[in-house]
């Protein structure tokens, strides 16, 4: 049975998030503070968190860091605040969702079985080595290990790399490297590793497997959360921001109310992007 973790401090919510998760057919886990939430992950290995920000002991973000230190587990952020330099630090720590008091359960369950599936469809392209795309050629899971992989349609997962647009070569280069999930960013060979959370990297993936085109919240929704409506566009903005602070803000280009584009050219003779595009 799917089991999850739920860290709160308010009594009567924990056990009405609990019931509620029960009802859907999971087994449920209650700590109320930091340090207990800590010692239960480590005790039950959790398939999945919701995590509240402020907690006595220390708070959510210190429990998302010495989690994902010791193991990968999704985990599904609330928060009381609004501000989006409290999103952004929750997302930074490694969460790969978040709510915002009040909520409704109905939302909590629909954000949690997506969550899931994203663990499910990983697995599946893991174990099969990837999936058909509609051109013939396999889809490389170049997505989180929470997320269903996403975007650039590969031979091989080799890595991907781009320049700025506007650059000359050898300036300004982004490489995504799927099979080892890194990031590096810069000028020539002094290039800087960008250390992205899971999601993070989904979403500039999920972007790079189309260089130039723009993507609307909802597409990134489906592709990069599985989500299949468009109640969490909030969510792909606090990711791109974050991107951005990572890679850089001109990377990625806004186009007000549609979405963003990775505004970047492949890299020319790179066979792996050469294969992306066939």
């Amino acid at each position: 049975m799917t089991s999850i973790l739920v860290v709160e401090d308010e009594p009567t919510l924990a056990e009405a998030i609990a019931a509620r998760l029960r009802a859907e057919g999971f087994a449920t886990h209650l700590a109320g503070d930091g340090p207990a939430a800590v010692r239960t992950a480590q005790e039950h290995l959790p398939d999945l968190i919701v995590l509240d920000v402020m907690l006595p002991g220390f708070d959510g973000l210190e429990v998302c860091r010495r989690i994902q230190a010791e193991r990968a587990v999704p985990v599904l952020m609330v928060t009381a605040r609004d501000d989006e330099s409290d999103l952004i630090e929750g997302l930074r720590t490694g969460a790969d969702d978040y709510l915002t008091k009040p909520f409704s359960m109905r939302e909590l369950i629909a954000r949690v079985h997506a969550l899931l599936r994203r663990v499910e469809r990983a697995a599946e392209l893991g174990a099969g080595g990837g999936v058909e795309g509609a051109g013939g050629g396999k889809l490389i899971p170049i997505g989180t290990g929470f997320g269903p992989g996403t975007a650039a349609a590969v031979r091989t997962p080799r890595p991907l790399r781009f320049m700025a647009i506007g650059t000359s070569a050898g300036a300004r280069m982004l490489e995504i490297d799927p099979a080892q999930r890194r990031v590096r960013v810069g000028a020539g060979r002094s290039q800087d590793e960008a250390h992205l959370t899971p999601t993070e990297f989904d979403l500039l993936a999920c972007l790079a497997g189309q260089p130039r085109t723009v993507l609307t919240r909802e597409k990134l929704l489906a592709e990069v959360w599985d989500w299949l409506d468009a109640s969490g566009t909030r969510t792909v903005d606090s990711h791109v921001k974050a991107v951005r602070r990572k890679i850089g803000a001109d990377w990625i280009r806004t186009v007000h109310g549609v979405g963003y584009a990775l505004e970047a050219e492949p890299v020319l003779g790179d066979t792996s992007l050469e294969a992306a595009g066939r």
